[in-house]
């Protein structure tokens, strides 16, 4: 996720615990729609649907606390 932001994320990581948590929160969505698409679950149309619009909620609140640490770093 945010790959162009990675030493961003990186010092993120270490000074604030709510990023964290969206962070985990998205990689555990995503790990869950991997397992689904690839046939090691089983989530049923509307469910995949709502880990993929959590997964986007959470991504773009990431992002704007990336671009809003990265603002005041400047």
């Amino acid at each position: 996720m945010l790959h162009e932001y990675r030493d961003e994320i990186i010092e993120l990581k270490q000074e604030n615990a709510h990023f964290v948590k969206i962070f985990e929160k998205h990689n555990e969505l995503d790990q869950k729609a991997k397992d689904a698409n690839e046939g090691r679950s089983r989530l049923s149309d509307a469910e995949l649907e709502t880990i993929k619009k959590e997964k986007l909620l959470l991504k773009d609140e990431a992002l704007q606390m990336i671009l809003e640490y990265k603002k005041s770093r400047s």
